[in-house]
């Protein structure tokens, strides 16, 4: 049977990570957009009070996002060393490792959050006119923990093995799905906030079965082995080792995104305005280098396997320069398109100029901060979570908060050169801490055996 997989050990590294990241942007974008489709239309057949109730669960949204995510970092790194280093065995070891792992974490995840909900959205102050409707649309999410978990834990497989397109067709088919759902329980059954909840989880429930049909019937380069669903203290430290240092900074940007909140408030609630668009309209833009960081740490982690230093050297300088060169675009078009993209949304004078200042000022960091994505996932890629981690607090945490609090006291106006600046400092330790990894030997390491063979 022709093989599934795609075949990383050969070939031009750039044309690889090309190749491998164009699905996963792709993927990205159009996550972006049918969220968009989900806000449109609630927004629009329900009414303000339940879009604002959906909006109020954004924050518990991305945590729950953001621990999956992590978790399933740790999976890809892992299997994709060990694919890359051709030990089939030790890999089938990590996947049902990782499967067992989905499993429980989705389950304590699911109990824990619909024991929690109630209490977390009256300590995050939901106002009562919206708090039924916001709880019941959360609650619904939290009943798909376990789908969401299960599908990405398969789809982080698919990529570890070199396949980006697979888990493209089975989102994009979810996504749909999602759209014709959304109208169906909103518009035709009147379901409200909780019907754009139910359309989202069965998008997500039907992705998950898609993949699980592809894995169990389709995917002969891994078959299932009772053996493996064991589970193995190494193995689980290994994931973990990478997985929570990801699901750490995960949670880092939701903090920024509070604590600059408070500060832009303190100034006036103009700034909290146009932080929100600016803010938006950035991660719109970074979601390029998340996509090209995505395709980095597998590629990366499949060369660190192999022992492949030289195709680890040219994944890194190929990685960094194509998110150079996608960000330096993505720079110009938000420098020269600041005002149109302002204007997209309804904004008073004085906020649509802060909000045109703030996409000019944070437009200049973009390489930088593309830089300092692309390096976090070449850490992790090869062991070196703590480092991937320590990035990430620098230029979400360390750096611009309190950047951002001086200026607000002592020179307002200026008060968004405190992300430029954050991830320029962030880039240059990273820079360091890139060459110290590779002078102390772990981008050319040469005894990575596999611990799991015992």
């Amino acid at each position: 049977m022709k093989t599934l997989q795609k075949d990383l050990t050969t070939g031009n590294p750039g044309k690889i990570i090309f190749n491998f990241t164009l699905p996963i942007f792709i993927g990205n974008v159009f996550q972006q957009f049918y969220s968009m489709a989900d806000t449109i239309i609630v927004g629009k057949f329900v009414g303000t009070k339940a879009l604002a109730a959906v909006g109020s669960t954004g924050t518990i949204m991305f945590l729950i996002n953001g621990f999956i995510l992590g978790m399933t970092a740790g999976f890809t790194v892992l299997t994709a060393q060990k694919f890359g280093a051709g030990d089939m065995k030790a890999m089938r070891k990590t996947v049902g490792n990782a499967a067992i792992l989905a499993i429980i974490m989705s389950l304590i995840m699911t109990v824990l959050g619909m024991m929690a909900m109630k209490p977390l959205l009256g300590i995050m102050k939901t106002p009562d006119d919206i708090f039924k409707d916001a709880y019941a649309y959360i609650m619904v999410i939290c009943g798909g923990i376990a789908a969401q978990m299960l599908y990405n834990f398969l789809s982080s497989v698919l990529r570890a093995l070199g396949n980006s397109k697979v888990p493209l067709y089975f989102l994009i088919l979810a996504a749909l799905l999602n759209i014709v759902l959304d109208m169906v329980f909103i518009i035709a059954f009147h379901m409200g906030a909780a019907g754009a909840a139910w359309a989202t989880v069965l998008g997500q429930i039907a992705s998950l079965a898609l993949a699980a049909v592809f894995h169990f019937h389709l995917n002969r380069e891994l078959p299932f082995r009772r053996k493996a669903l064991r589970l193995r203290r190494s193995i689980v430290g290994e994931i973990y080792s990478i997985g929570v240092p990801a699901i750490i900074a995960q949670g880092a940007m939701s903090v920024m995104n509070y604590c600059v909140n408070l500060i832009f408030g303190s100034l006036d609630s103009s700034y909290v305005t146009a932080y929100g668009i600016v803010y938006k309209i950035q991660q719109f833009v970074l979601f390029a280098a998340f996509g090209l960081r995505d395709a980095i740490t597998p590629i990366m982690s499949f060369s660190y396997g192999m022992q492949n230093a030289k195709r680890i050297r040219e994944g890194v300088r190929c990685g960094l320069l194509y998110t150079s060169v996608l960000m330096l675009v993505c720079t110009a078009a938000v420098e020269i398109l600041a005002q149109p993209l302002a204007g997209i949304f309804s904004l008073s004078a004085g906020t649509m100029g802060l909000c045109v200042t703030g996409l000019r000022v944070l437009a200049v960091s973009f390489v930088f901060a593309g830089a300092n994505i692309a390096i976090q996932g070449v850490f992790q890629a090869t062991e070196g979570g703590v480092q991937s981690l320590l990035v990430s607090l620098l230029r979400q945490l360390i750096f611009v908060l309190p950047a951002a609090w001086l200026f607000a006291r002592l020179l307002p106006a200026g008060v968004w050169l405190a992300f430029p600046i954050a991830e320029v400092l962030t880039a240059v330790i990273a820079a360091v801490l890139l060459r110290h990894t590779a002078g102390k030997g772990r981008l050319s390491q040469q005894d990575h055996a596999a611990s799991l063979s015992k």
